[in-house]
């Protein structure tokens, strides 16, 4: 099911919801009800209640939003990473640089047509993918410099297969979902209260009445959904991309 048609199916059922029960509640109040009779410290707990609620929908969409900035950031570590490694065995004779960037090459290329879509249906990296970093690792490593310029290009691009292993390990940590199970509990339980103290102040149902209820169940759904689509970097619709990848291997990806 699309994320776009689960966003507009909570959003409607939550207006949907709230405005059934302001009308069912209404029938049940006595003719003689006086709405001025609600105390005043229930208005200003249903304030409190709001503005704590809307700091922590606050925190929760920075969090969310941070951790996908830094799961990207990963990516483009990781692509720059094998950038530099095909890059930097140009100083190496023909049939190693050959070897090198071919592994560079067939490891980019199973990063985006597979384990991308791998990762974002199990939350974890492929083992094939580890596999095929290691063949990069060996083809770098296992080759021992004829002369002291080969000798000087060495390490650097031992340094940059670490730099892209510990780039693809960042990437694996964020692969699944990012936000704990009782924050989602609190969460889910804060906007039941939320929206429910709407009934403490006794709404009615004129037209604007019913029009605020609706925007303000409406907007608490979205950010939900916001926060939900965030939470898994790699796996759901406003998530990371394997950009860094193609801009960088336009010769593999395109």
């Amino acid at each position: 099911m699309s994320e776009w048609l689960v966003l507009t199916l909570a959003m409607a059922a939550a207006c949907a919801v709230v405005l059934t029960i302001v009308v069912i509640n209404h029938r049940r109040i006595p003719e003689d009800d006086d709405p001025s009779e609600t105390p005043d410290v229930i208005e200003y707990m249903t304030m409190m209640i709001g503005v704590i609620y809307a700091i922590v929908l606050g925190l929760a969409i920075a969090g969310v939003w941070e951790a996908r900035g830094a799961a990207q950031e990963t990516v483009r570590q990781e692509a720059q990473a094998m950038h530099e490694i095909s890059a930097r065995a140009e100083v190496y004779p023909l049939d190693v640089r050959t070897r090198i960037r071919a592994d560079v090459d067939a490891y980019v290329a199973y990063v985006v047509d597979e384990e991308w879509t791998y990762m974002s249906e199990n939350g974890e990296l492929s083992a094939e993918g580890t596999a095929l970093l290691e063949k990069v690792r060996r083809s770098v490593t296992d080759y021992q410099p004829a002369n002291d310029f080969e000798g000087q290009a060495y390490q650097p691009l031992v340094d940059q297969v670490a730099a892209a292993d510990d780039a693809r390990g960042a990437r694996g940590q964020n692969a699944g979902a990012t936000m704990p199970g009782v924050v989602w509990f609190g969460l889910i339980i804060g906007a039941l209260v939320t929206v429910g103290l709407i009934f403490t102040l006794q709404i009615r149902r004129t037209g604007r009445e019913l029009l605020l209820a609706g925007l303000f169940s409406v907007l608490i759904a979205f950010l939900l959904f916001l926060i939900w689509d965030f939470d898994a970097p790699f796996g759901r619709g406003i998530s990371a991309t394997a950009t860094p990848f193609t801009d960088l291997f336009p010769q593999v990806t395109g």
